[in-house]
């Protein structure tokens, strides 16, 4: 997930705005390379938003499905779902190199991308536009939120059974390490899906408004177009959604914590490990 997450920011951020910003005759702005940087942008959302899915289904089985945890949750079937996952997205967004037409042709040399017409008037295009948005946030984000539910749910019931044979009494609050440890789960789960509500809302919004009002997801570089402002604001906050991902994920994680500063403190130790050989 976390490569998949700096892959994002490589593709969408850097190769795509940073360098369409400030590098605008660089070899990235001929058609063929930018309309290969658009496919893996697509391709490492997919990636990304998929396997924060798939990590979602690891947790509820890891707490809800005991008996099935043990075939799910292994370094094999892991193995699997991310190469399954790298297979489709690749798959699913090779034809968006061939949605793009070159926004002018100067000596024999084709620059920059735009929609071709077709993309907006053929059928087989715009159900394949339609269903790119459904897979991607669409259908991630009722999963995401459907299986957050039910692990919170299973853990609301779990611990009415664990206070019922502890005999805790109503008003009398005892002090539990477990019961303490699923609520900061409860947290982590409602902060992942609100997160990933609130950071793709616009998104989705953003392509419902085109689809009825019709024409082109580009409406220029006009700043004050209101049309404009919604759709880079929706292209922002779903590339933040990849960074907090990473930080939501990962970094609240108690082990991935620990693994970091081992990273951080290498040099250091390494310094040292050789200074006290010499000795």
């Amino acid at each position: 997930m976390a490569v998949t997450d700096l892959l994002v920011i490589v593709t969408a951020v850097i190769l795509n705005r940073i360098t369409g910003i400030f590098f605008v005759n660089s070899l990235l702005s001929i058609t063929p390379a930018c309309s290969l940087v658009t496919v893996l942008i697509y391709f490492s959302w997919d990636c990304s938003v998929w396997l924060t899915v798939a990590f979602t289904i690891d947790r509820f089985v890891a707490i809800c499905c005991l008996k099935l945890k043990r075939i799910y949750c292994n370094e094999k079937s892991a193995a699997l779902v991310i190469s399954v996952d790298c297979f489709l997205a690749t798959v699913k967004n090779v034809p968006y190199y061939f949605v793009y037409q070159p926004l002018y042709i100067l000596d024999g040399v084709p620059w920059f991308c735009e929609y071709k017409p077709s993309f907006f008037t053929e059928p087989v295009w715009i159900a394949y536009d339609l269903l790119d948005h459904i897979l991607t946030p669409c259908i991630p984000f009722i999963l995401i939120l459907l299986f957050n539910v039910l692990t919170i749910r299973h853990i609301f019931v779990s611990n009415r059974v664990r206070r019922g044979l502890r005999g805790e009494k109503e008003g009398k609050n005892l002090e539990d390490a477990e019961m303490e440890k699923r609520k900061k789960s409860m947290i982590l789960l409602f902060t992942i899906s609100s997160s990933f509500l609130f950071l793709w809302s616009t998104y989705v919004i953003n392509f419902v408004y085109v689809r009825i009002k019709g024409g082109s997801y580009m409406s220029g570089f006009n700043f004050g177009d209101p049309s404009y402002i919604l759709q880079e604001s929706a292209n922002m906050l779903s590339n933040l959604s990849f960074c907090t991902n990473s930080f939501i994920y990962a970094v609240t994680q108690a082990n991935f914590r620990k693994e970091l500063k081992k990273i951080l403190k290498y040099p250091m130790t390494a310094v040292t490990s050789c200074f006290t050989k010499q000795k």
